[in-house]
């Protein structure tokens, strides 16, 4: 009996057929040829731009690994996880790696975030029982990510500050209970279509078992250095002054600028924060911390060069359907349906390209909010980009990262978190405008 092909491979096909069949009729065959290319080139220039924070935020992961940090990460957050992730060991690096992720979306860390999450979905496939297939962890985890838990929308709030809205910070607990709904919606329909798709649970446990006491093996044949009281001090000094520099600068900060908009200025301390926090972690547990980075950075470039072929098949995709015509023809199609949910007609542009592009999304947003800043309208897509993610990037990436072919139903899952991410944008805006 052969298999069903999976979801992503109808869809895919049928994104190329659709822009191809678009551009016969609309005249566009050109543009559509030109898109293609400039697509696959995309694709490709913005693999090559991840090598680098790839190599960076895998090596920090490394020396955390190493350190023990992951471990103690995952005992901290244990409860919730073990609820959410069954077949997963606590213990287990992809039960932390998963949880930095998570945290690294939550403060708007993107940098940061992707990295993370690519050494999750390689420590759960690791733990697979068939490789280039996805397991019920992987769904679930990718389905999470696509419905962007967000908890400070800095990028989005930034925007609106510079167009001169009057509350720029006022999509802040829309945007908070917008992505809450769609995130419950992605972790409910994970859990609820991984049941049609059963996997060998047997033959998984025993594969976890075997690998978690691999891991810990591992992680007590690391070799350390020893770390002289000298060195304790000087680290020591050295993060007082740190801490020291940032109760500075708050204390200068006028207290008629302490509010959500100048959290903006300050999100640019974390990431150097977090890379200080990381390598004196690791030097203060006696991990060989340039050694660890490099080795971790190898693994960085690696996966970058290994994403290239699935990021062009997508990105190629969503650039003919662009081009051909074929979302204005959406747009159309649809109006009657938006009008009776209450959503603007002109937010469905934004509502059809979210899962499909994030610069295109982004660039709808600021066009939108720069036109009129303080309109209802601006207020829906502003809360809608920070409530929903690029859905077919995502998955491009994460499950390229790892070899994934046949993805089950994480595309499904990860389409009704959006779904559930604008519809609750739409009528949570109407509540809060």
């Amino acid at each position: 009996m052969k298999d069903r092909p999976a979801a992503i491979n109808t869809i895919w096909l049928g994104m190329i057929v659709i822009a191809t069949l678009t551009a016969a009729y609309t005249g566009r065959m050109d543009a559509v040829t030109k898109a293609s290319f400039d697509s696959a080139k995309a694709a490709v220039n913005l693999a090559i731009s991840l090598i680098g924070p790839m190599a960076l935020w895998l090596g920090l992961m490394k020396i955390a690994e190493d350190g023990g940090m992951l471990r103690a990460i995952a005992r901290l957050i244990r409860p919730i996880m073990v609820k959410l992730f069954p077949q997963v060991p606590p213990e287990h690096p992809a039960m932390s790696a998963m949880i930095m992720n998570m945290s690294a979306n939550a403060l708007g860390l993107g940098n940061a975030a992707t990295p993370m999450g690519i050494k999750a979905m390689q420590e759960l496939n690791r733990l697979a029982c068939k490789k280039g297939v996805a397991t019920n962890a992987m769904c679930l985890f990718l389905a999470i990510n696509t419905s962007n838990v967000t908890l400070l929308p800095l990028g989005v709030i930034t925007v609106r500050a510079a167009a001169g809205a009057t509350r720029p910070a006022a999509i802040l607990i829309p945007t908070i209970l917008a992505t809450a709904i769609s995130t419950l919606v992605a972790i409910c329909a994970a859990k609820w279509l991984e049941k049609n798709e059963p996997l060998p649970d047997s033959h998984e446990k025993d594969l976890y078992q075997h690998d978690i006491q691999k891991e810990i093996k591992d992680s007590n044949d690391n070799s350390s250095v020893y770390v002289s009281k000298t060195g304790k001090i000087l680290i020591s000094f050295v993060s007082f002054a740190l801490l020291g520099a940032v109760i500075l600068r708050l204390y200068k900060m006028p207290s008629n600028q302490m509010n959500i908009e100048s959290l903006g200025n300050l999100s640019g301390w974390l990431i150097p924060l977090l890379i200080c926090f990381f390598i004196i972690y690791g030097y203060l547990k006696g991990v060989k911390v340039y050694e660890s980075l490099t080795t971790g950075a190898k693994e960085g470039f690696e996966t970058a060069i290994k994403i290239i072929p699935f990021m062009v098949a997508i990105f190629v995709a969503i650039g003919m359907l662009r081009a051909s015509g074929a979302m204005d023809l959406f747009i159309k199609a649809l109006a009657p349906l938006v009008k009776f949910i209450g959503m603007p007609p002109e937010a469905l542009a934004m509502a059809l390209m979210r899962p499909l592009s994030g610069s295109g999304a982004f660039g709808i947003m600021s066009e939108i909010v720069s036109r009129n800043p303080d309109s209802f309208l601006s207020f829906v897509v502003s809360v809608m980009q920070g409530s929903t993610e690029t859905t077919f990037y995502v998955l491009a990436v994460y499950f390229g990262a790892v070899g994934i072919k046949e993805t089950r139903h994480a595309l499904t899952a990860a389409l009704l978190a959006d779904a559930a991410g604008i519809l609750g944008a739409v009528w949570i805006s109407k509540i809060f405008y």
